[in-house]
């Protein structure tokens, strides 16, 4: 079937992508073990670990063993698939811990295995009075051993809502997106960094390229921050670095309705809150009421109503070899795995896997054999395999 998206002012659009629910018998195997019906074929998820408080991100070492965030308990937590261990990381700095607040991702520097930089962004301050930092850290088994402070962002707020932070590092730049903690209109204010997404060398200095590095101040106005890569963004939930191209990608939530998936380019204004393809949550239309005005990037693909997407990885791996370079995407209140089937940067079909059988899935990983790794709100771990 089409996607219809239906907007104030009778304006529709229609993006010419099929979207599939796949349905069919769904086997449970046991004690979190469950098959379930999908485009190319069954696939089984295992439930690997449990007892976990909000796992907001996942990311393999080299070893095979995983770290782990902890949102709800601003812990860093490492498993082992192979004998079932989980530990939390001793020496972890302290988040502050509320609504959207607490540890928020973690990402492997390029050079990791050289340097052994571990990246992580989480919310400090008080309650009332917070925003997102970045370190980074070496661990020695499960010990931090060194930890520096890289960048702490001037996107302070009252509520502690939209405060999500997701890293990605292209060609060993670091990206960090960031949500506009509840004050839409600084998502167009680039004297502050909310709603943004920013550019940095790997120890957090400015580089000398990006878009506003070398901005002269507008009388009345002030400066934009230099870190800025993009803006306009509302509250991005995913990022990720293509591995084939190279191109950065982004999902974020809109309000009531208008998910997007962008792709990523410098200096570029991604509309909010001027323009969106969702509504108020109490009714009525967004900024203009368009979803599209000219000099504004508009998404590759949204989503009406939401699913409210969580985090994302582009597939690459042996395991599924028909999902190679397709989008891979949690939803949170679509309680689904969403696939996007790209083909020259355009999405061509959508297929929503294991509806309600997961439950609310936060993080993605992939393992090096292109086994498919889920999180979820209920403190769970699933394995994805073709059955």
């Amino acid at each position: 079937m089409k996607r219809i998206h239906f907007f104030p002012l009778g304006l529709a659009f229609c993006f010419a992508a099929a979207t599939v629910s796949t349905t069919g018998a769904v086997t449970a195997e046991g004690s979190g073990r469950v098959v379930f019906p999908s485009l190319d074929g069954l696939i089984v998820a295992e439930r690997l670990v449990t007892g976990l408080s909000q796992p907001s991100a996942i990311e393999f070492l080299p070893d095979g063993k995983a770290l782990v965030m902890q949102r709800y308990v601003g812990s860093l937590t490492l498993v082992d698939f192979a004998s079932g261990a989980v530990s939390n990381i001793e020496g972890m700095p302290n988040s502050l811990v509320s609504e959207s607040g607490g540890a928020h991702d973690i990402e492997l520097h390029p050079d990791f295995a050289s340097n052994g930089w571990i990246y992580i962004s989480y919310s400090e301050g008080q309650q009332g009075h917070s925003s997102t930092v970045v370190d980074r850290i070496r661990l020695e088994g499960a010990r931090v051993i060194a930890r520096e402070r890289l960048f702490a962002a001037e996107a302070y707020s009252e509520p502690a809502y939209q405060l999500l932070a997701r890293i990605a590092f292209v060609n060993s730049y670091l990206y960090l997106a960031l949500g506009d903690t509840e004050h839409p209109s600084k998502a167009q204010d680039n004297s502050h960094h909310a709603g943004t997404i920013l550019r940095l060398h790997d120890d957090g200095r400015v580089p000398v390229d990006n878009p506003f590095a070398s901005a002269v101040a507008e009388p009345g106005k002030a400066l934009p921050r230099p870190e800025i890569w993009s803006y306009g963004h509302r509250n991005p939930q995913g990022l990720y670095s293509d591995p084939e191209s190279g191109e950065l990608w982004e999902n974020e939530h809109g309000p009531r309705g208008g998910d997007e998936v962008n792709l990523v380019k410098k200096g570029e204004n991604y509309g909010w809150p001027v323009v969106s393809f969702g509504l108020q949550y109490g009714g009525g239309a967004i900024g203009s009421g368009f979803p599209v005005k000219e000099g504004m990037k508009g998404p590759v693909w949204a989503y009406v109503p939401s699913i409210a997407p969580s985090d994302m990885v582009i597939y690459q791996g042996t395991a599924f070899p028909r999902w190679q370079g397709n989008f891979l995407i949690g939803a949170l209140a679509g309680m689904h795995l969403n696939r996007l089937v790209m083909r020259d940067g355009q999405v061509v079909a959508e297929e929503r896997l294991a509806q309600g059988l997961l439950g609310r899935i936060r993080a993605i990983a992939l393992d090096p054999a292109g086994l498919v790794y889920l999180c979820n709100d209920y403190g769970e771990i699933w394995r994805l395999s073709p059955y």
